[in-house]
């Protein structure tokens, strides 16, 4: 499974962007997928997740209501909506693959925790300017 994440950007604060992941050599609807954004010195966090098929949905408490997760038409695709963008969203954003077997209850507890998942994209640059 490779995973690719594009879309960042540079945008001013109060802007919008789209992140997207890109999936080959499986369909990413076998895993649940997370976002995860890592700033200059900080640790990795939890951005946000959604289930094998979309139906469910978890965020960060950071980005709850500005940020949304979804998953295209042909399933093998994710996104990431951002709005309200604010200077402290800037970070390397990197979209990652949910090792919880397939039908299992989900979220799991540790559905925010890098370890859970099995496979990592390359990230994708976000700047929001002040």
């Amino acid at each position: 499974v490779q995973l690719q994440a594009y879309g960042g950007g540079l945008v001013q604060a109060g802007g919008s962007l789209r992140l997207s992941c890109a999936c080959s050599g499986r369909t990413l609807g076998t895993y649940p997928m997370g976002w995860f954004r890592q700033a200059p010195g900080k640790e990795r966090e939890f951005v946000a997740a959604i289930s094998w098929w979309g139906g469910s949905t978890f965020y960060a408490d950071s980005v709850k209501e500005r940020f949304a997760i979804s998953r295209g038409n042909a399933k093998n695709t994710v996104y990431l909506q951002m709005n309200s963008l604010k200077p402290e969203d800037t970070a390397v954003y990197y979209c990652a693959a949910d090792r919880v077997p397939y039908g299992s209850t989900w979220p799991t507890t540790n559905v925010g925790v890098s370890d859970e998942y099995e496979y990592w994209g390359q990230g994708t640059q976000v700047t929001v300017s002040s």
